[in-house]
């Protein structure tokens, strides 16, 4: 048969066939990645089990040490306010409560109050001759006094002093004194006139210093209880 048909293009070119004598490759495997990458996973399982190892140990550590430590027994307790109140109780002190005398023997003149030692606390300080409080412990004291008088001297202020004597033998000396004074226009029958002459300061006393309290005129004084007190206590 006449092939008619013409045309003006080229035939498609033909495809190139593979030699069969070119096998095809494959890239194998890196054996040098792969070693890193095992070493790599155990070294982080080894940090992670470290760190549950330290965390749980921790945990134990802290339990064991707050059962061991735990909130103090009530015998503890109780001890340690035993303590304290032991230690309180023995603190060196004088708390004196002024003595009230026979309106009788109440004269007008300057001399030393008396306290009485029923209503008063002594702990570790001595007593002489109802007036003077004795010291047994040198060292610094805080010393104070509040004289309450009830009626007034129109010529010249209410005073109370605080005097020292180093010895029973030794002479006395001011070391602290205070003043008050009353109007003389103020005040009548149904509300008395009152004036408190208070005092307090640190003294440093050696062992046998004697203090006692003097006022101008002791028929001037109020022997009300809590109007009139003296003492002092070791710092």
């Amino acid at each position: 048969m006449i092939n008619t048909y013409q045309t003006s293009l080229a035939a498609p070119p033909v495809p190139p066939r593979l030699s069969r004598s070119n096998p095809v490759l494959f890239p194998a495997p890196l054996t040098s990645s792969g070693g890193h990458s095992k070493s790599l996973i155990r070294f982080l399982v080894g940090v992670a089990l470290l760190h549950l190892f330290l965390t749980v140990g921790g945990f134990i550590y802290l339990y064991q040490r707050s059962v061991m430590g735990g909130p103090p027994s009530a015998e503890g307790k109780t001890s340690y306010y035993a303590s304290g109140k032991q230690e309180a109780s023995y603190k060196i002190l004088a708390r004196m409560a002024v003595a009230r005398p026979d309106k009788t023997q109440v004269k007008s003149t300057s001399d030393y109050l008396k306290w009485n030692t029923d209503h008063s606390t002594l702990r570790g300080i001595n007593y002489y001759h109802n007036i003077w409080l004795t010291i047994n412990q040198p060292g610094d004291y805080y010393v104070y006094s509040r004289v309450t008088f009830s009626k007034g001297d129109p010529q010249r202020p209410l005073a109370s002093r605080i005097k020292l004597k180093k010895s029973v033998e030794a002479e006395e000396k001011t070391v602290m004194q205070a003043f008050c004074n009353l109007d003389s226009h103020s005040g009548s029958g149904a509300i008395p006139r009152m004036c408190t002459a208070s005092q307090g300061e640190v003294i440093s006393l050696e062992e046998g210093n004697q203090l006692g309290v003097w006022v101008q005129d002791l028929s001037l004084v109020n022997y009300e209880d809590g109007s009139t007190t003296f003492g002092m206590y070791k710092l």
